[in-house]
């Protein structure tokens, strides 16, 4: 019996059934050793079906790209948080810090960075913002990322090893207090300037003054202990708000009150003193 061209069709038709899955567009296929390899997908002859999802790629969201792109956000911390809040110092952003922990003040600097150069106000440090703010400004320094404390302290000197002692280091800038060998206490502190330098040296505390005010220079020293003629250890209200950008008579000045008042409770009389670089 001759087949027409209709019957061939009808035919192959039914022959490719028996090999297609329910959905219609899709087999599996078989080697020799009848072990399931990748889906062959097939388009039958009139059909609009499109190949199975199982191997596309769906494209991502432009919330989950938004997501990829952001660098640092609220509640992030560390050294690149810090430099980014020394640039944006720079940028006059922000004014308070750097303090390495990125809170609601460098999110709304950065917000505001944003907007006036018209760019989404999220508040989040994405990778175009920050390609923005690095052209306008410079690399900070040291003492611009530390502008006001959280610097770590170095090593004691060996003389504050031993005792009671006030250990002071002029290269990292901090204080420590220590009771035979062990620290119980660290804190930034800021020197005397260019012409009233800090004396170097082993001194012991011989007097403590809660409140008390410079009779040279009329300003006050708050929880002071003095160990060098007029210079003392000292709380300091302009250390507090400007951080580096300042300095002192030739105190050691202290800018958390907190700290310093805990300080000043525990120091007795006669403790020892080591300021050293």
């Amino acid at each position: 019996m001759r087949t027409t061209g209709m019957g061939r069709v009808i035919a192959a038709a039914a022959a490719l059934s028996a090999l297609v899955t329910v959905s219609g567009c899709t087999v599996q296929g078989t080697d020799s050793d009848g072990k399931h390899h990748l889906p062959i997908h097939i388009k039958l002859p009139g059909s609009n079906n499109t190949s199975s999802s199982s191997d596309s790629k769906p494209s991502a969201s432009p919330s989950t790209a938004r997501a990829a792109d952001v660098l640092w956000s609220r509640g992030d911390s560390g050294t690149d948080v810090r430099e980014l809040q020394a640039r944006l110092r720079q940028a006059d952003w922000l004014f308070d810090g750097p303090t390495g922990t990125y809170d609601d003040l460098t999110e709304q600097a950065v917000a505001g960075f944003q907007g006036k150069r018209g760019l989404p106000k999220t508040g989040e440090t994405d990778k175009v913002t920050w390609q923005r703010l690095l052209k306008m400004t410079h690399e900070p320094g040291k003492w611009d990322l530390y502008l006001m404390g959280g610097q770590p302290a170095g090593a004691p000197d060996p003389r504050c090893l031993t005792g009671r002692v006030l250990c002071i280091d002029k290269t990292t800038r901090t204080l420590r207090w220590m009771i035979d060998g062990r620290t119980v206490s660290t804190m930034s502190v800021r020197f005397g300037a260019q012409y009233t330098p800090t004396r170097d040296g082993v001194f012991h505390v011989y007097w403590k003054a809660r409140d008390w005010v410079s009779t040279l220079y009329h300003s006050p020293m708050p929880y002071a202990m003095f160990f060098s003629g007029g210079q003392a250890v000292h709380f300091s209200y302009d250390f507090s708000a400007r951080g580096y950008a300042g300095g002192s008579h030739g105190c050691v000045n202290v800018r958390d009150e907190a700290a310093i008042a805990s300080l000043f409770a525990q120091v007795r009389t006669g403790d020892k003193v080591v300021v050293y670089r």
